[in-house]
């Protein structure tokens, strides 16, 4: 797995898992391998971990945006500052 400018080997084997229980642990997963992001479960999640790892910084720029805009609204109302 790589994540900025670190990168951590894991695993390198693969082989066959609990199906049944995976969804609840990891659910994006398995829409990510049936939507073609890897070749069993693990790529997809590995897939998954990268492009939210790439994104983080601009989504979290937009939660804190959308926030600011909360606050703004919250004290225009009735008993705000």
């Amino acid at each position: 797995m790589t994540c900025a400018d670190v990168t951590e080997m894991f695993t390198t084997l693969s082989g066959p898992g609990d199906d049944q229980a995976a969804p609840a642990r990891a659910p994006g997963a398995g829409h990510a391998g049936r939507g073609g992001r890897g070749r069993s479960r693990s790529d997809a999640l590995a897939w998954c971990v990268r492009l939210t790892g790439e994104n983080s910084d601009a989504w979290l720029a937009r939660l804190r945006d959308a926030l600011r805009h909360v606050e703004e609204v919250r004290d225009q109302g009735p008993g705000g500052a």
